[in-house]
């Protein structure tokens, strides 16, 4: 699957359909036999963007309509004398291994790349977008990181930088004009410099890097709209050149910070939103076509070397004293690697996805541990590699102070010029930083360390929260001003239905608890719950809107971009019901606790508990069996692995008990609460350094978890099914106030361990013994009829899984 903006021409291929969004999609498709490629129509776009389709599916029923040659606009990827068709209408099956009901796919022993094209479909050369005037194609999931073989990796052909060093000889080379000269020509009005193009010899060294900014638009034709922002300097001062268009995909991957770099053929410009008295230079492909070499060292002549960057490492202790905003490099051993999640764009439009992932980073100068919201730095092989243990660099990062320190829950995030180095790249060895003192201290700290111990509390992935919110309602409101206000619960639903894949987004509703479920992991028919009856049984505003039949397969042909269909809406929203059979008598006492004892899944049951089964939770049967928890594998080489980490830095390196209450009792359940377990992607696993690389691509945007493949570092947790306040809406919430006694967060204040205070600071007490499950459920009883403001962060996870976790939970006065 690729991914490209439409532009001014691409409406013309989809006559009858809405174009609402900028996104299209280009898809092989493959029978085992031959290849085809095809657009997706732009009414399906929610099958990727859901991660409902994905590599690996089967398509049934499909439909395609051929593009006839009158419709295509003058576009690379597609002509009339070639087949190309538009997918319209498709029914998606997750081919997941163990599928074996034969529908005539070859699927093993097949090698994808080796197969002919359908027909004459056959590409000219490499796959271009096939309705669109592109000539490379957008990553999957954001807009920031380059994707595809056409972005070199290597500088072009350098056979003029050869003609440069015949006519120069064997002396060190020398500008013809320094970056001073250039500004003062241009702010003089010198016609040459001001008005023309510029072709003396101008050499400078990369100090800072911006990642690539993709400025497509659908109403505008551009190739390739891609812009790069280098700050280079030279003796005489610093200025930014301005790489346009397919200059970025030939060099982009070719330059980094230090390198020393030789242009011709520039213009010099204002520059762009700075004071009237700066300029710019302009590097494009054409009108003219720039010329760029980078140089070595060694052939510069000594008097004429650019100044080495500088940098500006504080350790975690310094950081504490620094103000809002400042800008700074770090360095820190990773013991945790967040998942990576996206947020919706602030700016105008609200269109772009900002992907991102949390980093904790360690450096022994304080029990405070580095934080890093990272976005994406245009360095996708960087970021795979971000794994625990790692020693990272992260370089031009900004400070981010909240108004109350209470907690101190400072954290650094992205500038335009932020870059990232890892271990197993070799990235330290090349970087000049590695001879500073803050990075020689930090590696005597680093060789000293244990590596069990830093093994020990090393995770990676999962649901993550920082800074956490607010302990009270009061301050909670203060800080959400500006924000959407209580959502009723049908809005919940509408707005979670909307979410893209791995979209993270915080709701408010007003609720009250009907049900608490604790379960562990792998173990959820071995459950304990509390339900308040009175609740449970009383008539619900959404029962007669609810819809009483199974949802449909979960990917029916069309989708209309204001309602999803069933397929979509997330597990976690439940219909209330009404009455049951399995349900105690409306008699028996307000409130209940259960311990659900083990028993064997019957298939064989009858039509209605087969539909009930369905409407509730359609992966139940398969989800039902315990999941299998793997052990980590030993590994004899861990002792090593700091060691080898700090070496990339020297100069010539190579590369269960039962609760009580007056007003609840224990009743064996004679049928089990309808929750779906707890999502693979919602635990965060413990590092496994052996299986690192199984790990990443697991926690990667599109990964597959497997439940049970890894060691989870939360092992319980709750389910809580609230009622909204407003229109009685179900839903179901996952809780796990656990999780500060294993995941990176600041320090809680105490409390007393009680409903309305664990729910309130999202957590357990960390000055007391936390209650036990029994005991928690035992107190649930605590919870009936309180009006609460619930706080919930929900992330799609793909297909039909939201993950909705509920992070705070306010008491609201009657």
């Amino acid at each position: 699957m690729r991914r490209y903006s439409r532009d001014q021409g691409s409406s013309v291929y989809f006559p009858q359909a809405v174009l609402n969004g900028d996104d299209l999609y280009d898809v092989t498709l493959s029978d085992g036999d031959c290849r085809l490629q095809v657009t997706l129509d732009p009414g399906l776009n929610r099958l990727v963007e859901r991660k409902v389709m994905q590599p690996g599916s089967t398509l049934r029923n499909a439909t395609f309509t051929p593009a006839m040659a009158a419709q295509l606009p003058e576009c690379p990827g597609a002509s009339g004398e070639t087949d190309s068709y538009r997918l319209v209408s498709v029914e998606v099956r997750d081919g997941a291994p163990g599928d074996d009901e034969d529908d005539g796919v070859r699927r093993f022993d097949v090698d994808w790349d080796s197969l002919p094209w359908f027909g004459s479909s056959e590409p000219a050369g490499p796959l271009v977008p096939l309705r669109a005037n592109r000539s490379v194609f957008l990553p999957l999931w954001n807009n920031v990181d380059y994707s595809g073989e056409a972005w070199r990796e290597h500088p072009p052909s350098a056979e003029e930088e050869e003609d440069e060093r015949d006519e120069e000889g064997e002396e060190g080379r020398r500008p013809a004009v320094t970056v001073s000269e250039l500004r003062d020509c241009f702010l003089s009005g010198h016609r040459a410099v001001a008005r023309g193009a510029v072709k003396h010899q101008l050499i400078v060294r990369i100090i800072n890097k911006s990642h690539l900014m993709y400025y497509g638009r659908t109403d505008r034709n551009c190739e390739c709209p891609y812009k790069v922002v280098l700050e280079v300097c030279d003796l005489t001062g610093s200025v930014c050149v301005v790489l346009w268009n397919s200059v970025c995909v030939s060099w982009y991957r070719c330059l980094k910070p230090g390198d020393i770099i030789s242009l011709r053929r520039y213009r010099v410009k204002q520059h762009y939103q700075a004071e009237p008295d700066d300029i710019e230079i302009s590097v494009n492909s054409r009108n003219p076509a720039a010329q760029i070499s980078v140089l070595p060292e060694s052939s510069v002549s000594t008097e004429y070397l650019p100044p080495e960057p500088t940098f500006s490492f504080y350790n975690s202790k310094e950081l504490l004293d620094h103000p809002h905003s400042a800008v700074c490099d770090v360095i820190g051993l990773l013991t945790f690697s967040g998942r990576p999640e996206r947020l919706r764009s602030k700016d105008s439009r609200g269109a772009e996805l900002l992907e991102y992932r949390w980093l904790q980073l360690e450096d022994g100068t304080s029990n405070q541990p580095i934080m890093v919201k990272l976005f994406s730095t245009s360095q996708p092989e960087t970021h795979c590699k971000l794994h625990p243990l790692s020693v990272v660099v992260c370089t031009r990062l900004k400070l981010i102070k909240a108004a109350d320190q209470t907690h101190g829950c400072s954290y650094l995030t992205n500038t335009r010029y932020t870059q990232v180095y890892c271990t197993g790249l070799g990235h330290h060895s090349e970087m000049s930083y590695r001879k500073l003192r803050p990075v020689r201290q930090f590696l005597r700290w680093l060789r000293s360390q244990d590596d069990e111990q830093v093994l020990s509390r090393s995770m990676i992935g999962g649901f993550f929260m920082y800074p956490p919110p607010p302990v009270s309602l009061e301050t909670y409101m203060k800080d959400r001003r500006g924000e959407p206000g209580f959502l009723r619960g049908a809005e919940l639903q509408r707005e979670v239905e909307r979410l893209c894949y791995r979209e993270r987004r915080t709701f408010c509703i007003q609720a009250t608890v009907t049900m608490v479920t604790y379960s562990r992991v792998g173990e959820e028919d071995r459950s304990l719950f509390w339900t308040d009856r009175a609740a449970s049984f009383s008539p619900s505003p959404s029962s007669s809107s609810s819809s009483p039949h199974p949802p449909p397969s979960p990917s029916l042909s069309s989708f209309s971009s204001s309602h999803l269909p069933l397929p979509s809406t997330p597990r976690s929203f439940r219909p209330p019901v009404a009455s049951s059979s399995s349900s105690p008598s409306p008699t028996s006492p307000s409130s209940a606790v259960s311990q659900l004892t083990p028993r064997r899944l019957d298939h064989r049951a009858g039509r209605s508990s087969c539909k009930r089964k369905q409407l509730f939770q359609p992966e139940a049967p398969r989800k039902r069996h315990p999941w299998v928890t793997l052990q980590p594998e030993q590994n004899n080489k861990t002792a090593v692995i700091l060691f080898e980490a700090s070496m990339e830095f020297l100069e010539n390196a190579d590369e269960d008990g039962d609760g009580d209450d007056d007003t609840s009792s224990f009743v064996t359940a004679p049928l089990l609460p309808v929750f779906p377990p707890v999502a693979a992607e919602t635990l965060p696993m413990r590092y496994d350094h052996a299986r690192r690389e199984e790990q990443a691509v697991t926690v990667a945007m599109g990964g597959r978890p497997t439940p049970g493949r890894f060691d989870s570092a939360l092992q319980d947790y709750y389910t809580l099914r609230l009622r909204a306040l407003s229109d009685g809406v179900l839903v179901d919430a996952v809780f796990l106030p656990q999780s500060s006694a294993s995941c990176p967060s600041p320090p809680l204040l105490p409390h007393a361990n009680t409903w309305t205070s664990v729910l309130s600071h999202g957590a357990f007490s960390l000055h007391a013994p936390p209650p036990s499950p029994a005991d928690l459920i035992g107190m649930a009883a605590q919870l009936t009829n309180q009006r609460l403001v619930c706080v919930l962060e929900a992330c799609h996870l793909g297909g039909p899984t939201t993950e909705l976790i509920l992070s705070r939970a306010f008491h609201l006065p009657n």
